[in-house]
This record gives C-alpha cells, sequence and structure tokens, in this order.
C-alpha cells in the first residue's frame, strides 16, 4: 500500500479553511441551482434567500449558475478565487440577462467589545447613491453607492430605525423599522430591489458572527 507523506496529510487538515455562502441579490432572476468545478453546491436557491455556509478550499473556482432544475444556459459562467481562511459571502447582483457574482468579505471571529456593529451594503442596480440615517437623523452612512460596501458602525445594544434616503437630502426611499441590535454580534443591511419596479427597493438585515 502507498504511505502517505506528512505533506499529504497537512494538505488533508488543512483544506477545508475557508467558508462561502451564496446570496440570490438579483431581482429578476428565478431560483436557481450553483455549481461549482461542475458540483452542484447549492440548490433551488430563490431571490432573498442565503445559503447556509459551505467550508471549502482555498483556491480558484469555475461558478456556473443555472435556473433551478437546468443545466444549460448558465445565467453566469465566472471564475472566482477563494482565499486562505476567508468567510465570504458571494451575491447574484444585477438583472438578467447582466447578473455577476459579488464576493463581499464577512468577518472572520466574533467580536467582544460589548456593542453591535453593523455594515450597510447596496445592492439596488437602479438605486442612486444614499445615506442611512437614525430615526433621530444621525447619519450613519454617507454617499453609498450600488455595489459599495461600508465599514462596520458600532453602536450600543438597542432597538433602530434605519432610513435610507437619496444622498446628500432629506428625502427618505426606504425606512428599515425596529432592527434589534444585540452586542458582540455584527449585522449587514443589504438593500435589494428596484427603484419604481418590481420587485420593489427593500432591505435585508443578516446577522453575522456571534
Amino acid at each position: 500500500f502507498p504511505t502517505r507523506r506528512s505533506s499529504d496529510l497537512y494538505a488533508r487538515s488543512t483544506q477545508m479553511n475557508s467558508r462561502i455562502r451564496v446570496f440570490h441579490a438579483s431581482p429578476n432572476a428565478p431560483a436557481v441551482d450553483i455549481y461549482a468545478n461542475g458540483n452542484l453546491i447549492v440548490k433551488n436557491l430563490s431571490y432573498k434567500e442565503l445559503s447556509q455556509y459551505l467550508s471549502v478550499p482555498d483556491g480558484n473556482y469555475n461558478i456556473k449558475v443555472y435556473p433551478s432544475g437546468k443545466m444549460t444556459n448558465p445565467v453566469i459562467n465566472t471564475n472566482i478565487y477563494i482565499p486562505q481562511n476567508a468567510v465570504i459571502t458571494v451575491a447574484a447582483i444585477g438583472t438578467l440577462p447582466n447578473i455577476s457574482l459579488f464576493p463581499i468579505p464577512d468577518p472572520i471571529a466574533a467580536q467582544d467589545c460589548g456593542n453591535a456593529c453593523v455594515r450597510f451594503i447596496h445592492l439596488s442596480p437602479n438605486a442612486p447613491a444614499v445615506d442611512i440615517k437614525l430615526s433621530n437623523g444621525t447619519r450613519v452612512f454617507n454617499n453609498v453607492s450600488y455595489k459599495e460596501i461600508t465599514n462596520y458602525a458600532c453602536v450600543p445594544a438597542g432597538t433602530y430605525t434605519f432610513n435610507v434616503g437619496l444622498a446628500g437630502t432629506d428625502s427618505i426611499v426606504l425606512t428599515v423599522p425596529n432592527i434589534k441590535l444585540e452586542p458582540n454580534i455584527y449585522y449587514t443591511i443589504y438593500a435589494i430591489g428596484l427603484v419604481g419596479k418590481s420587485p420593489a427597493l427593500e432591505a435585508i438585515v443578516v446577522p453575522e458572527l456571534r
């Protein structure tokens, strides 16, 4: 029998060192199946849904996205690189026929500052740049454009209402009410959907690592 070299054992023990999940954020795309290097990794993912995290080796991946149940004419066929020890949300964004994958780095470890930390990611393909303010008018994020990922803002735990408005104005286009933010948790607010069209602009709040 062939013997296993120590380098082989090291490779086996370290191969599943990153985690990815898929977020369906393309407002006019059907439910999809996602294949990585020819292997089905996510099945029947609908708009607004996030998959569970999958443990994967770092490296290069060919990603094909098909309408659910089909394996011809992928709506996305692209290559992505997953770094070592990364946690990544791969979002399908844009509108058919021009949709693409957008990698979003997620926290790799929980935080323990006692506050809640929140960020905003603009994934509405036809929405202009926006400001995000608290209900008392305090600006949390400024002039966030499509595909922009803000840094985290850490605030005391509590219940908050966020108003999303046209950048540089007092106009409110979306209200995200009564969001309970718990201590020591990261949150991402995703703006998805379409302005003036269906499905409408909305926000999804996703808790990250505890």
